[in-house]
């Protein structure tokens, strides 16, 4: 099973298609609706089948928590039409991916230039910086890993010069619309901000 809810940065068919996974059951939420309320289901035949055959046993009047009140409203059906047909396409996604590399190359220049025992990581167009020399490899690695003060410090810097990361981690997703200016901008005030903390 896969969420691709944080994993659909990794191209057209996210991490699925990309790493050539082969999973029984899929899901994936807002990103398929560019962060309208929304989630798709896939699975396979056989699951299908039995998930079939669990909701006819039960009362007509159950959903079985499959659905709700939101499901296949208009709005997220219509964010997620647009988002299929303008957003999440081959092309953006290869433009997105390239600027993906660009961020995380800038980020990485920096963190050796000025000797910073930290790391970038990238999954297709999404790319952050970790205060840790190595990747973490499970959650607990990641929370000992954190440093709150220096968190806000980075998002601080970069807010202050007009660069606003996700309001958690060090991240930034590159979207249809950001351009190599944006990113180049990322890396100066990046850069900046390391010789500042080194120096």
């Amino acid at each position: 099973m896969i969420d691709e809810t944080h994993t659909i940065c990794a191209g057209p068919g996210g991490a699925t298609k990309a790493w050539e996974l082969d999973p029984d059951f899929v899901t994936i939420g807002k990103p398929l609706a560019s962060g309208v309320p929304a989630a798709c289901y896939g699975m396979s035949a056989e699951v299908a089948e039995r998930t079939d055959a669990f909701m006819r046993s039960l009362p007509t009047t159950d959903v079985g928590g499959i659905g709700g009140t939101l499901s296949g409203n208009a709005l997220s059906l219509a964010a997620m039409r647009a988002t299929l047909e303008h957003v999440l396409t081959d092309e953006a996604f290869e433009r997105m991916i390239a600027l993906g590399e660009r961020w995380a190359d800038g980020v990485k220049t920096s963190i050796e230039r000025h000797a910073l025992p930290w790391e970038v990581q990238r999954i297709g167009c999404r790319a952050e910086y970790w205060f840790t020399p190595t990747p973490p490899r499970n959650g607990g690695q990641a929370a000992a890993a954190d440093d709150h003060e220096l968190a806000r410090f980075t998002h601080l810097y970069a807010l202050n010069r007009g660069i606003l990361l996700t309001p958690f981690h060090n991240m930034a997703l590159m979207s249809p619309a950001t351009t190599e200016t944006d990113v180049d901008a990322h890396s100066i005030v990046f850069d900046e901000m390391a010789a500042e903390l080194v120096g």
